[in-house]
């Protein structure tokens, strides 16, 4: 489906030199903010208090989130824990209160705005299970880039496999610099968020890789640039329809989804608008300056050449 067609190729490929400049300036700055700041660990990682409290009826996440802030108590995680009357609380470590006195205190608090908390459990998150997470996160994002790395050298051709992965990291590291440069909480929601964006963005270059594969198929006389632009441009109107249904949703998140969702839904918005343009200005560019050739992705040779701007041109045999 397409809501448009253009008849002239844009020249994407021309631009991109000045572009890839801009993203590298970008990633060098993501890179600093990481290493000068660093990340803003939530609970999961660096070790605290995990509270689950049970109430006679659904529990208002604000007013509990508001109660736990005039005690203090900051970057705090309140969210809904299999019904609406049972709330899920994950407070990090305080200097000079053991975990039992924060949760006692807690408790307190609770049951002055509500009589009806009551406490179902509390456990002490140590940081050594938190070290364990990171670890745990750090391989599956290796995994998965491991694994993309592969799925493109084998379907594609290396190039293709290069130019996709740093197109992928260059759009999680943005993300974690965004994370850094503002403090907001990494968590586990976050970093699932992360490794979803991977496999978007990864889905968008696939999508340009595989209309440049068959440009090399149908159109011999065209050179490597002029290819990249036709399949960029034929491919417009599907990325708008894919990424704007798609933030949308997101947004949604964004918007009503509360604390719980919010940094879960930022992260992924990041992640979508730096993926629509690492897919055509990094990842493309990058295949492109590589060498890539139609000897690398086609054998054989078509019995007729085709004009790109030509509606009623068919895929040749």
């Amino acid at each position: 489906m397409e809501f448009f067609k253009i008849q002239r190729d844009i020249p994407f490929m021309r631009h991109a030199l000045v572009l890839n400049v801009v993203s590298l300036v970008t990633f060098i700055a993501a890179v600093f903010f990481l290493f000068s700041r660093g990340l803003h660990l939530s609970v999961e990682f660096t070790g605290g208090t995990l509270m689950e409290v049970s109430y006679s009826q659904p529990a208002d996440l604000n007013s509990v989130r508001s109660t736990l802030d005039k005690l203090g108590i900051k970057d705090v995680q309140v969210q809904n824990f299999g019904t609406a009357q049972d709330v899920l609380i994950r407070m990090p470590v305080q200097k000079g209160t053991t975990s039992g006195q924060q949760s006692d205190a807690v408790m307190v608090a609770l049951k002055a705005a509500d009589a009806s908390a009551t406490m179902r459990r509390t456990e002490f998150v140590g940081p050594q299970v938190g070290d364990e997470l990171a670890a745990d996160g750090l391989k599956a994002l290796a995994f998965v880039v491991v694994g993309i790395m592969l799925y493109l050298a084998i379907r594609f051709e290396w190039k293709f496999a290069v130019a996709a992965i740093i197109a992928n990291l260059h759009d999680v590291i943005i993300i974690l610099g965004f994370f850094a440069f503002f403090q907001w909480e990494f968590s586990l929601p976050v970093l699932a968020a992360v490794l979803a964006v991977l496999g978007y963005s990864v889905n968008e270059s696939v999508v340009i890789f595989d209309r440049i594969r068959e440009n090399f198929r149908r159109y011999r006389k065209m050179n490597p640039e002029e290819i990249i632009n036709n399949a960029i441009t034929s491919t417009i109107s599907r990325t708008i329809i894919t990424h704007a249904s798609t933030q949308m949703m997101v947004l949604s998140m964004l918007l009503f989804g509360g604390a719980t969702l919010h940094y879960f839904a930022l992260a992924l918005t990041i992640g979508i608008l730096f993926g629509i343009y690492s897919s055509v200005f990094v990842a493309a560019s990058i295949a492109m300056w590589l060498g890539i050739q139609r000897e690398d992705l086609v054998k054989g040779t078509p019995k007729k050449d085709l004009d790109p701007n030509d509606p009623n041109a068919g895929a040749t045999v």
